[in-house]
This record gives C-alpha cells, structure tokens and sequence, in this order.
C-alpha cells in the first residue's frame, strides 16, 4: 500500500520558479539570466549554511538545460556538459580537486556553465589555491537561509504543489518543533502528506506528530 501512495503525489522538481527567494532575490535574477545564456558568465559559486537552499538551485539550473547536456553531483566532478553542477565542493578529494580545475579553465576557455557550491566563500575555502581563486572569478553569491515566515511559504507552496492543504496551524507547530533546515522540513511534509492519503484524513497537528514521532 505505501509503494503505491507513493506514486499518487505529483512529482516535486527544484525549479527557479519554486524557489522561495527571501533575501535572494539578486542572486535568483542572476541565475535566470545565466539560464538565459547570458554570454558572460561561465562560472556562479554560491555559499552558505546548509539547508539554506544551494543544492535545490544547482539542480534546478541541470533541470532548466533544455536542449543541453546538463550534469549535477554532490561531492564528485561529473562528466563535462554545456551546464555542470558541483554541490559540496569542501567535500571534494585531490583528485576531484584537480578535474575541477581543468574543467573550469575548459568551460571559460570553449564556452559552457559551471555552477558550484559550498559552505563558506572563496577565500576561506579548505581546497587547493589554484582552484579557489578560479572559483572566487565568477559571480559569487551567499544564498541566505529563509526566515520562518519564508519557510512558511516554501512549506506551503511545496504543499499545494503535492495538491494538499496545509492549514497554518500544522505549519506553526512543525516550524517550532521539526528541524530548523528546510530540506529537512519539506521531508517531514512528504511523510504527512503520504500518512494522511493511507488514512485518508486531512493534515492536522495530531496526525504531524504521529509523523515526527515516527521519524525520531
């Protein structure tokens, strides 16, 4: 039964549309443009805490490729492409270090896009110098984490795109009392939302804490 509750929600994708912006407004006009084909920009690092929303851009920069050889990886260099995304780059080993490095001076030199991520900005980066001075010539953007208020619009926009309600005093109790990062919020609401189409009951705060306890 839960195998086929699974295939009844609408499949979620990261997109720049669904992206609640915050205080990244900036950087999400940026990215749009780069989408875009903005000629001049062959390379975007982007940094901060986690959960603040990096690892969804990236992907939704691979999904936005149409037409294009697109790669995403968390922790590794994927094959080279128009568009490549490398999530976690202070993750990455010697020799993945080195396949960057070629791989950004290939894509400045012929053409193509090079996203990356991180937890701190350029300079403090624990990488080889060569590379994280590459990384600190392109635009460089700290993604800053959401406010509750904010993620209380992601969690309801990431709600109606599974085609459930959410009514606010469920999201008031998991905001106080789930994880503070929101990847990890949003998969506590995938849980609801599944527990509450095998019961067959609207979403409420009871049926939240079934969930959550069932998670801890």
């Amino acid at each position: 039964m839960s195998q086929m509750l699974l295939g009844i929600a609408p499949e979620w994708v990261p997109t720049l549309d669904n992206f609640v912006a915050g205080r990244n407004v900036e950087l999400l006009a940026a990215l749009r443009q780069a989408a875009a084909g903005a000629a001049e920009v062959r390379a975007v690092y982007l940094w901060g805490e986690k959960g603040s929303g990096k690892s969804h851009l990236l992907q939704a920069m691979v999904a936005q490729a149409a037409g294009q050889s697109a790669h995403y990886a968390e922790r590794a260099v994927p094959e080279e492409a128009s568009v490549v995304a490398v999530d976690d780059a202070e993750a990455l080993d010697d020799a993945a270090q080195i396949a960057l490095f070629e791989l950004y001076n290939r894509m400045r030199e012929q053409g193509g896009l090079l996203l990356v991520s991180g937890t701190q900005a350029p300079a403090h980066l624990s990488l080889r110098d060569d590379l994280r001075t590459r990384l600190g010539w392109g635009l460089v953007y700290q993604v800053h984490a959401l406010s509750d208020e904010e993620k209380a619009e992601a969690l309801r926009q990431h709600a109606g795109a599974r085609g459930f309600e959410l009514p606010h005093e469920v999201t008031q109790y998991l905001l106080r009392h789930g994880r503070r990062d929101l990847p990890s919020l949003l998969q506590v609401l995938d849980a609801l939302d599944e527990h509450c189409l095998r019961l067959k009951r609207v979403a409420t705060v009871p049926l939240l804490k079934e969930v959550m306890a069932g998670q801890s």
